[in-house]
């Protein structure tokens, strides 16, 4: 670490302190040395960070050279100096690219963004190692290091290819979330209109060559029924790597307290996510009242009543802004998302993968990257044990990691995957029977 970052550091604490001792009490002081005591020993480690593609969106062609030791906070959550305020051990960078892109592009796309990852290896060797296995994040930590490790956002992105996803292997990849925003040819997104009732034969096919090569199957973002299809498909322990508790938010992004208990007999990870919408039931159906008032007022080309006055739609949904405040969500929704998961499925099942950076707006008190300890302290305040704590923090995850490497030496005999959609699905009816 630099003197310039080291000279940063108490400042920045400083900053983590003060927003969650005037939302929560008692403030994060008490739970200190118990916070720095736990992490000296087990990584912490996040299951989502969207930071790559934060930067090619933002940045463009200067995201392979601009300083990241401090970025813009209006602009990025993440930047060297305030993972090390957050005392991150390891993270999982989400190389996302869009679903509405076509999949060959997707390919494209993705290979610079694991390239951007290999890069900040290389420029800042000090801070960052990339990891790929369990024994290499721990390494990495007891070094002084940030665990780098690569999860690709969306199944789309291996164009129905299982040779791509090899390929993503052999360049670091640790995960394949299955589906992101859209339904793909082989299994249902969460978030769009199901036509497989799940995962298609090439889906299952999928899970497999995962679990053969030993990366994670990652079901944030899939519909109910390609969690079902996985979790009974796959060998190894599964994760979520940016979800939470549908019990609490009643979001399809979410994991019901059904899925959560086939979570804990799989030896899988819930990752908490920290985005509004999906934290506060109150957030998600002001989000979606707000997204029908913008339809309503203007929807162009042919509805809403100030069409063609983009003006005076403006104006008419700052109205309805200030007759109806976005509702407040805070860290502690946070911890009751984690506490929730803990209970249903066990706290050997929870982790935190925030999704930072890949949000536009965050829980009061969980700001960014230097945000982690003011979590942890305030599930300290709520009774968690320190054993406990690591758990959350890195040992759960680190557990499925070694669990899946594991399974795929136990699959080294078996050939590679060598099916297509087009030959294993072929021309399937939209559901099943």
């Amino acid at each position: 670490m630099t003197s310039l970052r080291l000279a940063a550091l108490p400042l920045l604490l400083a900053t983590v302190a003060l927003p969650f001792a005037a939302s929560a009490a008692p403030a994060f002081g008490p739970y200190a040395a118990r916070i720095a005591k736990v992490l000296k020993a087990t990584p912490l480690i996040d299951g989502h960070n969207d930071w790559p593609e934060a930067m090619a969106g933002k940045a463009g062609d200067a995201r392979w050279t601009m300083p990241l030791d401090r970025l813009d906070p209006s602009q990025y959550h993440t930047d060297i100096t305030r993972l090390r305020a957050g005392q991150m051990g390891g993270q999982f960078w989400s190389v996302w690219v869009s679903a509405d892109l076509p999949e060959l592009q997707q390919v494209k796309d993705t290979v610079e963004q694991i390239e951007l990852v290999h890069s900040l290896a290389r420029r800042y060797p000090q801070d960052f190692t990339l990891a790929t296995t369990a024994a290499e994040v721990r390494a990495a930590h007891k070094a002084g290091r940030i665990a780098s490790m690569i999860g690709v956002e969306g199944g789309g992105q291996i164009d129905g290819s299982l040779a791509v996803l090899r390929a993503y292997h052999d360049l670091g990849a640790g995960y394949l979330t299955l589906t992101h925003s859209r339904t793909i040819a082989w299994a249902d997104s969460a978030t769009d209109n199901p036509q497989h009732d799940g995962l298609t034969p090439f889906g299952e096919a999928v899970v497999h060559e995962l679990n053969r090569l030993g990366m994670l199957v990652d079901l944030a973002h899939v519909s109910e029924g390609v969690m079902m299809d996985a979790l009974k498909v796959s060998k190894a322990p599964v994760i979520f790597s940016h979800s939470s508790a549908r019990a609490l938010c009643n979001t399809p992004r979410n994991v019901s307290d059904a899925i959560l208990q086939q979570v804990a007999a799989n030896g899988g990870v819930v990752m908490v996510n920290f985005a509004p919408q999906y934290v506060s039931e109150a957030r998600r159906v002001w989000s979606a009242a707000r997204s029908a008032e913008m339809a309503r007022y203007n929807a162009p080309p042919f509805g809403g009543l100030y069409i063609g006055d983009p003006e005076g739609a403006k104006k008419a949904l700052a109205e309805w802004e200030k007759a109806n405040p976005e509702p407040v969500v805070t860290l502690s929704m946070v911890a009751d998302h984690i506490d929730h998961i803990a209970k249903v499925a066990g706290v050997d099942h929870v982790g935190i993968g925030s999704d930072f950076d890949g949000v536009g707006s965050l829980p009061q008190g969980l700001g960014s990257v230097a945000t982690y300890p003011a979590l942890l302290a305030e599930l300290m305040r709520r009774g968690w044990s320190d054993a406990d704590i690591a758990k959350l923090a890195g040992e759960n995850v680190l557990r499925v990691m070694a669990a899946a490497e594991k399974v795929a030496e136990g699959m080294k005999g078996e050939p590679i995957g060598n099916g297509t959609v087009a030959s294993l699905d072929g021309a399937k009816p939209a559901t099943k029977e």
